[in-house]
């Protein structure tokens, strides 16, 4: 199996916006050989200008790990390209089927060389902020298998972080919410985030190290969803909400 083909295959199919078809269709692979893949493909983007500019964490609800069969959560990288600023337009011809998410994003302080504890994070973490997620798998129909979607960099498509708020002591029991033209689709508490949103940032630090990507000061880490994810519609302003820290907004176009 050729792994910087599969890995050209999907950066094609996220640059002209055309959804290909899953790799486990046709091929067996592994976790590993999927984050290569993954890696590969990011390189790709880095070769046209691009910048990598933090991580993203994906199944970080426990439930959802055992929905999944996984005994782990998932990552993947975000660039400087995905970054849009709150209230900014989405183009939404850039993207293939994108769903909106409610997250909180962390800003790193320091280089994250090593998996770090919960007492460590604020040597290590300067500030925290609301945030939206875009993901859109490249696959035909959303589909995807584990290994199909970290392949395709866990489904990252873009992301907007609102105003960065001091760390509080805690992040638990916020009500966080994602809402079309005022109108709540989805909320939850930061609970859904691992029991514990600031755990995010250990396991980050966890993986990046175990996968060698280096990780910042001055990057993003975006926690992980808080509510199922929902289809974005063209001209309804999506806002999150993440009660004592604010929101932030995009307006699909």
């Amino acid at each position: 199996m050729n792994l910087n083909e599969i890995a050209k295959t999907l950066d094609k199919a996220a640059a002209t916006a055309k959804a290909t078809a899953q790799i486990s269709n046709t091929k067996n692979f592994t976790e590993d050989e999927a984050y290569e893949i993954q890696r590969l493909s990011l390189e790709e983007r880095y070769t046209r200008g691009e910048q990598f500019t933090g991580l993203k964490l994906g199944f970080t609800s426990f439930a959802k790990m055992e929905q999944m069969g996984v005994h782990d959560m998932i990552w993947g990288r975000l660039t400087d390209a995905m970054h849009y600023k709150s209230g900014d337009e989405l183009p939404l011809e850039k993207f293939i089927h994108p769903r909106a998410e409610p997250e909180i994003a962390f800003l790193l302080k320091k280089d994250l060389d090593r998996e770090i504890s919960l007492e460590e994070i604020p040597e290590f973490i300067h500030a925290c902020a609301p945030a939206i997620e875009v993901i859109d798998s490249r696959y035909e129909n959303f589909k995807f298998s584990l290994e199909d979607v970290i392949a395709d960099n866990c489904s990252s498509s873009a992301f907007v972080v609102g105003a960065w708020q001091p760390l509080p002591a805690s992040l638990n029991n916020l009500e966080i919410s994602l809402s079309f033209d005022k109108e709540v689709q989805q909320s939850d508490s930061s609970n859904a985030i691992l029991d514990n949103p600031y755990l995010s940032i250990c396991n980050a630090s966890r993986l990046a190290v175990k996968y060698k990507q280096s990780f910042k000061a001055g990057e993003i880490l975006l926690a992980g969803a808080a509510t199922p994810a929902v289809f974005i519609e063209k001209g309804k302003k999506i806002t999150a909400k993440v009660a004592s820290l604010g929101s932030c907004t995009l307006l699909p176009k």
